[in-house]
């Protein structure tokens, strides 16, 4: 019976999927559930995504544990809604993504050998992929590129898109003579610019300094993340030092936190 089945706490996947029929069903489900669509879910779906990320960032394996399950009752979510609107089954889903897998390892599940560098596998997956594209008319370079993506992420793809039909920088030196002209325009012309305008100049700095990161093989969303995280440490190493004064930020002058950010600085090298 369903109810054994939702109270089973050996029940797996067939018992997450009756959870979650039962919570979309229109007469006894959950009101909440029952009123969701594809677009209100997406934002969650984007949330545990990250929630994932922040809990490896920590390794917090426990805490990873939980995200995971948030994530995965996501995709189950996805593909009730899916299934109820006739476009696709969470079975459909499943063999879908085992299908890709298979044809994309042609070196794991197939007759290819499996003595190839990891520069010879991205290029042959990214062979798979384009030709997986243009079985879906997507014939641009860019085609495909997701726009929900992070934009610092989804500029890093866009580039390494063109660059694989020759739209690149050669010398890593081109793409920081850019980096510093895009600079040189926004400061000089700040005063003259609308804010549009002024945002347009930001943007077009912010993309050549992610594919200044693609040159220099850093990955800009990872690099960007770390300054974060140590801007915070040294912050908090602020706040602290100040609580040791009995003092805070908001009553203290710029030139004080600067000494307190160098110590915390210093410190870290020692």
């Amino acid at each position: 019976m369903p109810n054994d089945l939702i109270h089973d706490p050996d029940g797996g996947m067939p018992r997450l999927l009756e959870i979650m029929r039962r919570l979309r069903d229109p007469e006894t489900g959950c009101p909440w559930d029952i009123e969701q669509d594809f677009s209100s879910i997406a934002p969650y779906t984007i949330e545990e995504a990250y929630e994932v990320a922040d809990a490896i960032e920590r390794a917090d394996w426990a805490e990873l544990e939980g995200e995971l399950g948030d994530l995965l009752l996501q995709t189950i979510y996805h593909t009730q809604m899916g299934a109820e609107a006739g476009y696709f089954s969470f079975e459909s889903v499943v063999r879908a993504i085992s299908d890709k897998m298979v044809a994309r390892h042609p070196h794991v599940f197939g007759e290819e050998s499996r003595e190839k560098s990891t520069d010879q596998q991205t290029a042959d997956w990214e062979k798979i992929k384009a030709a997986e594209r243009a079985g879906k008319a997507q014939r641009g370079a860019l085609d495909g590129v997701a726009i929900g993506l992070p934009a610092l992420l989804r500029a890093v793809k866009l580039q390494k898109r063109a660059a694989r039909v020759g739209f690149d920088w050669p010398e890593t030196t081109q793409v920081l003579e850019k980096m510093q002209e895009e600079a040189r325009e926004l400061v000089e012309a700040q005063d003259s610019l609308s804010q549009t305008e002024i945002e347009e100049e930001f943007g077009d700095l912010l993309f050549v300094m992610a594919n200044l990161g693609r040159h220099l093989k850093v990955d800009p969303e990872a690099a960007l993340r770390a300054a974060n995280a140590k801007f915070t440490h040294r912050f908090e190493a602020i706040e602290a030092a100040l609580a040791a004064r009995d003092k805070t930020p908001s009553d203290s002058s710029l030139e004080e936190m600067d000494a307190l950010w160098d110590a915390a600085k210093a410190q870290e090298k020692q």
